[in-house]
């Protein structure tokens, strides 16, 4: 959520920005800024009110001590008007606030000035590309067929028990799978991300905290019932672990780290670009999160994306990694940096991870601030990013390291799978 302040700061500024996005945000600021001074106005006349009715406190009792009962009453008289009227303004200040967070609510993050214009994900800036393209057997297969074929995925089991986009792993498949998990976790780990296991339930709060909600609620799956939410990613719960708090200078960067299962609705996507493992509604994700000093988070920024581009490297993958423009960032990112392989059999780059500063956008929501030298409350910048998303990873490692005698295992993974080859 935009800071009102850096609103009434920086107005045009922020209009103008907000169009790389392709989002028009002239009558939403103009609202926000004509309820603000309302907001103002009544806050000014409220706190008033409450520094009259101080002094009238203070006021009475002086009288009542020097024996002026009389005058005391008459004073006490006009302290129980004034208080009668705080409970109106009250309203009025609580319910004007309620408006202006409505409409912030709505607006999107203001992009960094490096995200480049464009509308859509054909307008992102490729800034490199690490690696060489493997040369496959001419009876090369896309993963959805070597799955069939090794019985490491049954893609039709899952339809059967549950639904499109939801997979059985089997054997081997089941193997490489949480070998990939505990190869991503120990990664983490090593580069002093603190791991957890959030529950992947949250309730609407947290949804609204990181940004997922109201942007996203069609595609979230919701238990109406107890009103929580299944979880999209474990950025939500974990970053949600300091909603509300007021953290050290000290503790800076705090780092943390989680797998889980994450679940997305993904309404409205069909076609080649969802087969197989390509989109799911269940899939699994390590995630790494960083709750940064303002001064620091663009330095960790670029750490997050290299932690990425090694995890790529061991993997022997070959990989691009893209700055997304306006058209095509997220709703509450200020930049971000997607990482893709190349998956050989399908002749196309699929999207492994997206790394991503927020800024002050989520902590604005969570109220996550930390004092500073001067001990003033000042918000924390959040980041984000996968590393690494499964379901694609598994795509490219089976077809890009297919052969004619079956599928070999990277190197780095076969400690994790006690095999080296399907």
């Amino acid at each position: 959520m935009l800071e009102i302040t850096k609103i009434r700061e920086n107005k045009d500024e922020i209009i103008a920005a907000l169009k790389v996005r392709n989002f028009d945000a002239d009558k939403s600021i103009q609202e926000v800024l004509r309820l603000d001074n309302e907001w103002r106005s009544a806050k000014g006349e409220l706190d008033g009110l409450a520094a009259e009715a101080n002094k009238l406190t203070k006021e009475i009792g002086d009288l009542y001590k020097s024996g002026q009962a009389d005058k005391a009453n008459e004073v006490k008289a006009k302290s129980a008007a004034l208080k009668a009227n705080e409970p109106v303004l009250k309203d009025k200040v609580a319910a004007l606030a309620e408006e202006i967070n409505a409409i912030l609510y709505l607006i999107p993050n203001v992009p960094n000035k490096i995200v480049p214009p464009g509308n859509a994900d054909t307008d992102n800036v490729v800034e490199m590309e690490h690696g060489t393209k493997p040369s496959l057997p001419k009876n090369a297969l896309p993963h959805w067929e070597l799955a069939k074929k090794y019985d490491i995925i049954d893609f039709e089991l899952g339809v059967k028990v549950t639904g499109a986009g939801f997979p059985f792993y089997l054997g081997k498949g089941a193997r490489l799978q949480r070998a990939l998990i505990n190869f991503f976790l120990d990664h983490a780990r090593d580069a002093g991300y603190k791991e957890v296991i959030p529950p992947l339930l949250v309730n609407e709060e947290s949804g609204r905290g990181t940004g997922q909600l109201p942007d996203k609620e069609g595609q979230m799956y919701h238990t109406p019932t107890d009103d929580f939410y299944l979880i999209p990613t474990s950025e939500v719960p974990l970053t949600n672990i300091y909603r509300d708090v007021i953290v050290k200078e000290s503790d800076f960067p705090i780092k943390l780290t989680a797998y889980t299962p994450c679940f997305r609705r993904e309404a409205g996507s069909y076609g080649s670009d969802v087969r197989g493992l390509n989109r799911l509604h269940q899939f699994d994700k390590v995630e790494i999160v960083r709750i940064e000093h303002p001064d620091r988070s663009y330095q960790a920024l670029e750490e997050m994306v290299n932690h990425v581009e090694e995890l790529l490297k061991a993997l022997e993958l070959p990989y691009r990694k893209l700055r997304l423009c306006g058209g095509d960032l997220g709703f509450t990112s200020a930049l971000t940096y997607d990482l893709e392989v190349y998956s050989a059999a399908q002749d196309k780059w699929l999207e492994v991870s997206s790394v991503s500063n927020f800024e002050t956008f989520q902590a604005n929501r969570l109220k996550l601030r930390y004092k500073d030298a001067d001990k003033k409350s000042v918000l924390a910048h959040t980041l984000n990013g996968s590393a690494l998303a499964l379901p694609r990873i598994l795509a490219a490692l089976l077809e890009n390291n297919q052969t004619e005698n079956g599928i070999n295992i990277p190197k780095v993974l076969v400690p994790y799978t006690g095999f080296e080859c399907i």
